[in-house]
């Protein structure tokens, strides 16, 4: 399919859907934020309201709250902000099972569904894209259960298409790196503690601050593993005194780099062999 024409199945999907009120779970990551612009465009031709939900809790980096408000605000899409607390609503995922993703997505996007019953959306959108199919994702199943509309993975676009896209219409998180829940940065059957979570939080926010881009900080028990894309590494080993500066203060006992560079899902492997 050419460009144009994939672009132009996407916008006309969300002509759709917007025939009525619509709710948008929005993570303010660019994802989300192609569809808030072309569903705001869609909801103002259809005459419908759009609606951006956002959910605050204690598994997702504090910097997505920001990005969510400021981008929303860009669209001039009104932003309802959802609090939920995971760990007390469902303590089995402190355990961080491997199928932890499908339980958050499923009381996360439920919430969803019964704010947009309140607003009186009948539809509710989420930024699937078409490489998450390929990959280790138990919470696209909740999705699917709740009857949550995904029209980036249905039209077939990939991660580096949306930020293609993204980037044509000038939005502003088109380059914005990744940022999943904080819980993949531990093992499954790691038990999630938010102390741990904000330290880590703060470790990607320092080599972020050192200029490094899309960086993972996992934990292995004492061992903390930095990943960064691959053509960083040798910049990470150079610079591996500051880094070790802007970490010391966390409690790390032993900080590693990892050779292999960044990889989205590296704590799935277990789960799902990678691809030879």
């Amino acid at each position: 399919m050419l460009w144009e024409q994939k672009k132009e199945k996407l916008v006309n999907r969300l002509e759709e859907l917007a025939a009525g009120d619509v709710c948008l779970a929005f993570s303010g990551g660019v994802d989300s934020s192609l569809l808030l612009y072309l569903a705001a465009r869609a909801a103002a031709d259809r005459g419908s309201k759009l609606y951006a939900l956002t959910f605050d809790t204690n598994l997702h980096p504090r910097t997505d709250m920001e990005a969510a408000r400021r981008t929303a605000a860009e669209a001039g899409v009104p932003l309802r902000v959802i609090p939920v607390d995971e760990l007390a609503e469902l303590p089995q995922i402190r355990r961080n099972p491997p199928d932890r993703c499908y339980l958050c997505k499923k009381l996360l996007f439920g919430r969803a569904l019964e704010e947009a019953g309140r607003l009186g959306a009948e539809t509710v959108l989420e930024g699937t894209n078409a490489d998450d199919l390929d990959q280790y994702r138990p919470g696209i199943r909740a999705v699917r259960e709740l009857g949550i509309r995904s029209p980036l993975a249905d039209a077939g676009f990939t991660k580096a298409e949306v930020r293609r896209f993204a980037g044509e219409l000038g939005i502003g998180t088109a380059e914005r790196p990744s940022s999943p829940c904080m819980a993949t940065r531990l093992p499954y059957g790691a038990r999630i503690d938010e102390e741990v979570l904000k330290r880590l939080e703060q470790a990607e926010n320092a080599l972020r601050e050192l200029g490094f881009g899309q960086v993972r900080a996992r934990l292995h028990g004492e061992i903390l593993r930095l990943e960064g894309e691959p053509e960083e590494i040798p910049r990470a080993a150079e610079k591996a005194g500051k880094i070790r500066q802007a970490l010391k203060n966390l409690k790390f006992p032993y900080i590693t780099l990892d050779l292999e560079g960044f990889c989205s899902g590296s704590m799935d492997r277990k789960i799902t062999p990678p691809i030879p």
